[in-house]
């Protein structure tokens, strides 16, 4: 499913984020993402859907090499991702069911496919009661949500999840958590950086952990092995 094979990035100030990385992910994993502060899971998360490139090395996602990749063909290789940030970036102007038929909309569904998905991925996140909803008028928990729902209607074989949890609370985390396992169950591999131990160490996956840009380990069913 992904590979990445030798792997630098440096960036123009000199600074080298990811410092020869190799690892395989299988179609079906969970896998979590974890390190310090400033170790180098951003860029490498970034690099998953091709918002920055390697320096040097490989990355495969899907039978495409991500680092010769053209730009004006971004957009396509996208459609059979999902991704999920910490931020939401919701349209602000769109109502819950416009954000998530947005998706669909770009890749000239028919109205008829649309309606159908996008109310089966409302109903996953349980919010069908609020499809006519701004963004602004929902809690937190809720636009993470409609964020998720946008991000699987497509149903991407990969679904890359940036802090997802980080700006909720406890309780919503858990409730957010569910949903991920449940489109994992279903069959999307899922990449998630994250820097919630707890979530971690109870709901258990692969943990690739990074420090210094490299990977310093890599467990099946592993800890989050850090204090927060």
């Amino acid at each position: 499913m992904i590979e990445l094979i030798e792997v630098y990035k440096k960036y123009p100030n000199g600074v080298t984020a990811i410092n020869g990385i190799d690892v395989r992910i299988n179609q079906g994993e969970f896998v979590y993402v974890v390190g310090p502060s400033g170790a180098g899971k951003s860029t490498f998360i970034k690099m998953m859907y091709r918002e920055e490139v390697p320096t040097t090395g490989t990355i495969t996602m899907n039978g495409v090499n991500l680092a010769k990749l053209k730009m004006k063909k971004v957009p396509l290789f996208r459609r059979n991702l999902g991704v999920v940030f910490q931020d939401f970036k919701l349209l602000p102007s769109l109502t819950v069911y416009e954000n998530v038929a947005y998706a669909l909309e770009v890749i000239e569904a028919s109205p008829k496919v649309i309606r159908k998905r996008v109310m089966e991925v409302l109903d996953l996140v349980s919010l069908k009661h609020k499809i006519k909803m701004l963004p602004t008028e929902l809690s937190g928990g809720e636009q993470q949500r409609v964020s998720i729902a946008r991000s699987i209607v497509n149903s991407p074989k990969v679904m890359i999840a940036d802090e997802p949890t980080g700006n909720l609370d406890p309780e919503t985390s858990w409730d957010i958590m569910k949903i991920f396992e449940e489109v994992n169950a279903r069959g999307t591999t899922i990449i998630m950086a994250t820097h919630n131990r707890e979530i971690v160490n109870r709901l258990k996956h692969r943990v690739i952990a990074i420090e210094g840009g490299k990977i310093v380990r890599d467990d099946q069913r592993g800890d989050y092995g850090y204090e927060n």
